[in-house]
């Protein structure tokens, strides 16, 4: 939807089409599998969205979603301990996935020359007359409404957006038209999460909003969330990788949250009342298509998003990422308005090779994250479809030291979260002044003196939760 409200601005009509009958209300559907789990928009990406919908995040807060300081509202148990809390810019709308997809839909059915097909799924691209590119797509009306409405017909377009997601048929497509389907990476480990939604208890107390219990791959392959959201509930997720799924049963996944390296989240939701059945979702594997590298590519056609590149979910970057996508659209297409010169307005003619080109772009966002989500990923012994290079090691033993010193440096926790909500790139954890620290805390262990054991962070104390009658 947030790539239907780019196009809005080059393009006199704009058609979403969709598998799913849009539900009334904020509610789960089918299209989006993931919806009933915890879904973070990063700083970088809520400014985004603030940019295509003015006021809509205030709109949300007005409705009841709460708003966070990741780095002085959330308790983060880090690999190395407790992640040094500290009040910041650095905040997040905390909802729903559903009630966020709600609120863009009624913001973007508000567009002029915005519409939408629903209950409709694309067959096939159609090529265009030169043979070039594609000139639209073939749809299939699952549920037609009426005897005599068909139910395939096509839509012809000047520009054809693939954000269809994970379950993308692109290269299929592609094949059709005789193009070559990409080459694709596969990086699985094997991480699986489960969510339930909890009515907190009566008089409950603690000095943090929001809990985030990482796992600490090899050894500790579990972790949890706990985030208020609309409606004064909790949403409660629980990971595990390596194949150590979160079990669904009621009994399975309070002792899977009683087993996290903190009580915190257990003591909280032991007391809690389950708003909802337990959910599981194991489809994680980072999977990116080389569209990039294809030696053909059809003018009038892109793919983006999770078609393109989709990520481990548990890592909380796909949203800012798909939305970092829209807006390299966005700058592509202003970009040839201007050398152009037109209206703002663009038809197929004034398209020849952009398509091409924002694949190539659109392939440099998805590169840093792809790295550090895959890096992650490394971590577990069971991972397939590649192994750790040198470099990723290095790199392992570099962020464990970052992490150590997010525990008691604010300056390199500022920096830490900043650059996990995307708004500084990863090699600005090459400043110098984190540099700096990292050469001295490595100077330091390694002239610990011989015999003694060296400090571990604690996990007991850093937050605190209390529940009572008030």
């Amino acid at each position: 939807m947030l790539t239907a409200r780019a196009l809005a601005d080059h393009f006199d009509r704009v058609t979403v089409i969709e598998r799913d009958c849009f539900p009334v209300g904020p509610v789960p559907r089918k299209g989006v599998p993931q919806s009933r789990h915890l879904h973070v928009m990063m700083k970088r990406g809520r400014l985004i969205l603030e940019q295509f919908f003015p006021g809509l995040q205030d709109a949300m807060v007005a409705a009841g979603v709460p708003v966070l300081d990741m780095a002085g509202d959330a308790a983060w148990l880090t690999p190395a301990g407790w992640g040094l809390r500290f009040p910041s810019d650095l905040t997040m709308l905390a909802s729903t996935r559903d009630f966020l997809d709600w609120n863009v839909r009624r913001r973007l059915a508000g567009f002029a020359g915005v519409g939408f097909l629903q209950e409709v799924q694309v067959t096939r691209l159609l090529p265009n007359a030169e043979g070039s590119g594609v000139a639209g797509v073939a749809i299939h009306f699952r549920n037609p409404a009426g005897g005599d409405d068909p139910q395939d017909c096509s839509l012809h377009a000047d520009l054809v957006v693939d954000a269809s997601g994970r379950g993308s048929r692109a290269p299929h497509w592609l094949a059709s038209l005789g193009y070559a389907p990409p080459a694709e990476t596969v990086i699985n480990g094997f991480l699986g999460y489960a969510s339930r939604l909890y009515q907190p208890p009566t008089g409950f107390k603690a000095d943090w909003k929001c809990l985030y219990i990482q796992a600490a791959p090899p050894n500790r392959t579990r972790g949890g969330l706990l985030f208020p959201v609309e409606g004064g509930r909790w949403l409660v997720t629980l990971s595990g990788g390596g194949r150590d799924y979160p079990p669904t049963d009621e009994a399975g996944f309070v002792e899977f949250a009683r087993s996290l390296a903190s009580p915190l989240l257990y003591d909280a939701i032991k007391d809690a009342a389950p708003l909802s059945p337990i959910h599981s979702y194991r489809a994680t594997e980072n999977r990116l298509r080389h569209y990039e590298r294809l030696p053909r590519w059809p003018d009038n056609f892109m793919v983006l998003g999770d078609a393109a590149c989709a990520f481990n979910p548990v890592y909380g970057q796909g949203m800012t990422i798909v939305a970092l996508g829209v807006k390299k659209l966005d700058e592509i297409l202003r970009m040839r308005n201007e050398a152009s010169r037109t209206d703002g307005r663009l038809a197929g003619v004034g398209l020849a090779g952009i398509a091409r080109r924002f694949q190539q772009e659109v392939a440099k966002v998805n590169i840093a994250p792809w790295l550090l989500a895959t890096g992650e990923d490394f971590r577990y012994r069971e991972t397939v479809g590649g192994s750790p290079t040198l470099a990723t090691r290095l790199m392992h033993r570099y962020m464990d030291q970052v992490v150590r010193l997010s525990t008691e440096n604010r300056e390199v926790r500022r920096q830490f979260m900043e650059i996990f909500h995307m708004l500084k790139p990863p090699s600005a954890m090459f400043h110098p002044l984190v540099l700096r620290r990292v050469a001295g805390q490595a100077w330091r262990l390694m002239t610990w003196p011989k015999g003694t054991v060296s400090p571990t962070p604690t996990v007991a104390g850093a937050g605190r939760a209390t529940v009572g009658n008030t």
